[in-house]
This record gives C-alpha cells, sequence and structure tokens, in this order.
C-alpha cells in the first residue's frame, strides 16, 4: 500500500534546488531521503512542466536492483513512474532499455557498455553516489564525461563528495558543469590550488591543499551545491564511538614486528611476503586482525586476541543484535568458526528482512557489501568494526546503515584497535579525512543560508 508523501521543510528545499538549478549536487546525509525529493523533483519536471522525458539513473548494483524501483511504489504520487532496471545479461540490459519507462536505472560498472553501445538520449542523469565517479582516471568518468554534456539536466547525489580529500571534487564537479568551476583538466585544478607533499624527484606521491584554498573551492561550487546533515534537521538518537584496545599476544607481536621490519615471516612450512609498502601495509592489517594470508597456502591464524575481544562486546550486548563489519573473508571465516550458529551474512531480501526483525543475533559483513541502500535500522543499534577501513566513505556509509531515520536507540559504534599496529594510523587517518569532509558540508549548508537570507531581503 503506498503512502501520502508529507514533505518535511528541509526536503521542499532539496526538491526547489533541483527544479531551480539544471545542474546541481545534493549533498545529504543518509537517512534525508534525497532519493525520494529526486524523484519528485523528477515527476514534476516530467509530467508538470514537461521539461524532460527520460531519465537516466546509474547507481551501486544493489541501489539499482531495489532502491528507486521501490521508492516509487512507497510513495503515492509516484507510483505512475515506469522504472527499468538496464541490468543483468547483456541481453536482459538492451530489452530493458528497449521497454518504454519515465526512468531508466543501472549499476555503474556497465556505464561504459551503456555509452559504447547504446545512442545517449537521456534527457536527465540522475548520479546516485556521487563519489563513486571522484577518480579521472577510471573507465566509467571518462566514459560519462563524453556523453553527460548532452543532458538538460544533471543531479549528483552523495553523502560523501571529498571522502579523501579536496583534490577527490574535481572530476565529480566535472560531471556538474563541464569544468566551468574548478578547470577543465585535473591538471590544472592541481596547479592551481594544490602542492607537492611528498615527492621522489619528479614524482608526486602526495599533494597537499595551499592555504585558503580549500575556501576558495567552497565558495566556487557553493552556487550548484547543496549540503544537508541529519543532526541539522532529524531528531537523531545520539551516535557513540568508542575505541577498544586489543593488546596482542607476544608471540603475535614478534611477528608483526618482523614483517613490519623485513616484508617476510616464516609460519611453520609457510612463508609469507610482502613485495612493496601498500603489500606489506595489507599484510600487517591481516596480522593485526589475527591471520594473514600464506602464498600458496590460504589464511594462517596468528592470535585470537580480537576474537576474544569480539566474543566479550557480543556478551556484553546482552542478546542485542550486532551488526560486525570486517575486511577480509579470513575474518568472517574466522568468527563464523569462532562464535558458531549465531553469526549470520545478508546474502538475500530475506536476510535483510530476518535481521530487522531482530532474528539475527549476529550479523558480519565486509563494508563494501552493505555500504549503500540498506536500511537496517530497525534490527539493531549496535556496530563493531573488527577490520577497519582505510576509506572514509565506506565507514561513513557502513555506520549509516543503523544511524538513520527510523533509529529509536542510542547507536554504539566500537572499533577493535589491536595496538602498536596499523590500526591506530587508519583510526586517525579517518578522524583526519572526517574533519575535512565535515568542513566541506558545513560551509555549503552555511553558504546556502546566507543565500536565502539575502533572498528575504
Amino acid at each position: 500500500m503506498s503512502t501520502v508523501f508529507r514533505a518535511y521543510d528541509y526536503q521542499r528545499q532539496a526538491i526547489e534546488w533541483i527544479l531551480d538549478h539544471p545542474r546541481c549536487g545534493l549533498f545529504l546525509d543518509m537517512g534525508l531521503g534525497k532519493t525520494v525529493c529526486t524523484l519528485t523533483a523528477i515527476e514534476t519536471l516530467m509530467y508538470d512542466s514537461l521539461e524532460i522525458r527520460k531519465t537516466l539513473v546509474i547507481a551501486p548494483l544493489r541501489v539499482a536492483r531495489s532502491v528507486w524501483a521501490e521508492e516509487c511504489r512507497k510513495w503515492e504520487h509516484l507510483n505512475h513512474l515506469r522504472v527499468s532496471k538496464v541490468l543483468g545479461s547483456p541481453e536482459e540490459r538492451r530489452q530493458a532499455l528497449k521497454r518504454r519507462a519515465d526512468i531508466y536505472v543501472i549499476n555503474r560498472e556497465n556505464v561504459c557498455w551503456l555509452t559504447k553501445n547504446f545512442k545517449w538520449d537521456f534527457d536527465l542523469c540522475v548520479i546516485d553516489e556521487l563519489s563513486s565517479f571522484k577518480s579521472p582516471s577510471a573507465r566509467r568518468f571518462r566514459s560519462l564525461r563524453r556523453v553527460i554534456g548532452q543532458c538538460k539536466r544533471v543531479i549528483g547525489l552523495t553523502g560523501t563528495p571529498a571522502p579523501n580529500g579536496m583534490m577527490d571534487l574535481w572530476a565529480e564537479i566535472f560531471l556538474l558543469d563541464n569544468g566551468q568551476r574548478l578547470g577543465r583538466t585535473l591538471t590544472g585544478y592541481r596547479a592551481n590550488y594544490f602542492h607537492p607533499a611528498w615527492m621522489s624527484g619528479f614524482v608526486v606521491y602526495k599533494y597537499a591543499i595551499n592555504a585558503g584554498c580549500a575556501e576558495v573551492i567552497r565558495s566556487k561550487i557553493s552556487d550548484i551545491c547543496i549540503s544537508m546533515n541529519k543532526r541539522d534537521y532529524l531528531d537523531m538518537p545520539e551516535r557513540v564511538y568508542q575505541t577498544v584496545c586489543v593488546e596482542l599476544p607476544p608471540a603475535a607481536m614478534r611477528l608483526y614486528k618482523e614483517m613490519e621490519r623485513d616484508c617476510l615471516i616464516t609460519l611453520g612450512e609457510n612463508v609469507v611476503t610482502a613485495v612493496n609498502a601498500a603489500a606489506a601495509n595489507t599484510k600487517l592489517q591481516q596480522m593485526a586482525g589475527g591471520a594473514v594470508y600464506a602464498e600458496d597456502d590460504g589464511a594462517k591464524a596468528i592470535h585470537d586476541a580480537k576474537l576474544e575481544a569480539l566474543a566479550q562486546l557480543i556478551e556484553e550486548a546482552n542478546g542485542q543484535p550486532v551488526l560486525v563489519f570486517v575486511a577480509y573473508r579470513h575474518d568472517r571465516d574466522r568468527i563464523r568458526k569462532y562464535l558458531g550458529s549465531a553469526v549470520h551474512e545478508l546474502n538475500t531480501e530475506d536476510d535483510i528482512a530476518a535481521w530487522n526483525r531482530g532474528e539475527f543475533p549476529v550479523v558480519v559483513a565486509h563494508p563494501a557489501s552493505i555500504g549503500h541502500g540498506l536500511n537496517l535500522q530497525q534490527g539493531g543499534h549496535i556496530i563493531i568494526w573488527y577490520g577497519l577501513t582505510w576509506s572514509l566513505e565506506l565507514y561513513q556509509q557502513a555506520n549509516d546503515r543503523l544511524y538513520r531515520q527510523g533509529q529509536k536507540d542510542t547507536v554504539s559504534v566500537y572499533h577493535l584497535v589491536a595496538a602498536d599496529t596499523v590500526d591506530e594510523a587508519c583510526m586517525a587517518a579517518l578522524a583526519s579525512k572526517d574533519a575535512g569532509q565535515n568542513a566541506l558540508m558545513d560551509y555549503l549548508k552555511a553558504r546556502r543560508e546566507e543565500l536565502k537570507e539575502v533572498e528575504e531581503l
């Protein structure tokens, strides 16, 4: 049964922003309803003003499969919108594009296929999770930039516009304005606003933003990008972050230090090596979790310290459902073996429904597998990060599976951090990136309020 949509004030602002700005970015927190706002604007443009006739939505696969069509079924004023899912095999995708529909939804992995094999005749393109197009060297970005200028309108949706810093913004904003604000090339953008922070010879490994340039960049995009944070608009419960320090056993720490020093350790008859610094970092992160992949013989256990800490936290939850995020398959497998039948995964829609009914005491997942589009807030309010991620976007999106509209309890986010290991550096990186992104979101919010005051005068 469909529901009558009664927009909140902030949702009306978002809808009006889309209608007033042919090319715009909506940087909205999870749970603020960016999908229904976008669909409402599409419906108006399609059936009231008759400005557009055909819309393409590019989204993460799981979101493309269900979210956009479900939102149309959920809300009464959107029931008449016809959605065709351009998913599956090439033949299934071709048939979906032939169907008469208002909105065609495709997963971002098939953008290259679409632009190569079909005429681009979409009036409006919606990029759901715009931040997944942050890499200008990615094939999906290069394919989309060639055709997106033909659209009358473009909408970019994300809650994490700059997950790894302001450098990420160039490609995202380019898809919205074809380089009008931040320049036509990444090279020019870097030269204008950044300087080398770490280099060897002529090779630059890391750039840092010039003093005062973050403010300049925010100002340049503020006329087309709007930001909204759930803390400003929703009556949300508290969210509490806690770090649980885990001491590795002496033998495990000796192995860890050996890998850190020599990029090589011996485990019985198995040798574990790392060919470069990046590979060494991966091995060290695995070892902090308790196991490491050997050369050709699967994962080798090193310690159970994190497993013991995890079991303790689950015991303290006293039967309340717990969502556990892991970084590697062997983390998941060892947790399942250690905790037994209490552990489940979210592989199907039925699994998700069971979690939301409170039937799964422990769910283990990789953050990338449920990072977008899933509503899990009905099933629990406790998150435990067994294995950390370096991606701020994945981190925030994963936490927002439980911390979103409809959550009634304080959300507790625990981090199992192995002392004196790469875990500590990972936590520090997440904290510093979050600070930079929050500055961007707060600026765009303040800028919007300033413009609103001017209009009222």
